[in-house]
């Protein structure tokens, strides 16, 4: 008797396990069809994207970018009009006309001696010495002097552009020969120089 008494317990429960699986069933279809019900009836700004096209929004990654400065651009706050503006960070010069419009830029080895910045104007010119770090120079254009240390632009006339000796105390700004005869050309006695940091 005892084991009739748990066969029966054991077909009621498996009766009503699929019970639960038919009501479980039930449930799920009933959510998704209520999923579906909502989706079909939200407003435009949550429902999921359809097929219908639409006019994009505007967003941060479709925006457009801003247009970026020339990295070679004549450097912003170097005065105006015609000059040579020579950028202390960059190690490089610009040769600008009265138009604003950049003719020539070129890198340079600097001085150990460095101007501060500021305007200056060409006080003196050589076609050909010898630097004061004993190298053949060529096209020398003065501009500044530093505590006694008189600073110019100049090409080697081996074309070299050497770092100069650290422990000296110079003011060539080397350039290469091709640089230093456009700039030998433009920049007269007079001519104004800019030095920006």
């Amino acid at each position: 008797m005892r084991q009739a008494h748990v066969k029966g317990d054991l077909t009621v429960a498996r009766g009503s396990s699929g019970i639960v699986a038919g009501l479980t069933a039930a449930a799920v279809a009933a959510v998704c069809f209520l999923a579906y019900q909502a989706a079909a009836n939200a407003p435009d700004s949550v429902a999921a994207p359809s097929g219908k096209a639409s006019a994009p929004s505007a967003s941060p990654s479709s925006a457009k970018p801003k247009a970026t400065k020339e990295p070679l651009a004549v450097p912003e706050d170097s005065d105006a009009g015609a000059r040579v503006v020579y950028a202390l960070k960059d190690r490089r010069v610009w040769i600008v006309d009265g138009g604003e419009k950049a003719l020539r830029t070129f890198t340079v080895m600097p001085s150990t001696v460095s101007p501060l910045p500021g305007v200056y104007r060409v006080t003196s010119r050589s076609g050909s010495i010898k630097g004061s770090d004993g190298v053949l120079i060529e096209h020398v254009v003065r501009f500044a002097s530093v505590d006694g240390v008189v600073v110019g632009f100049s090409a080697a006339q081996d074309d070299s552009m050497a770092s100069p000796d650290p422990t000296a105390r110079t003011g060539g700004v080397r350039m290469k020969r091709a640089d230093g005869d456009a700039l030998w050309t433009f920049a007269t006695v007079g001519a104004k120089v800019v030095v920006v940091p």
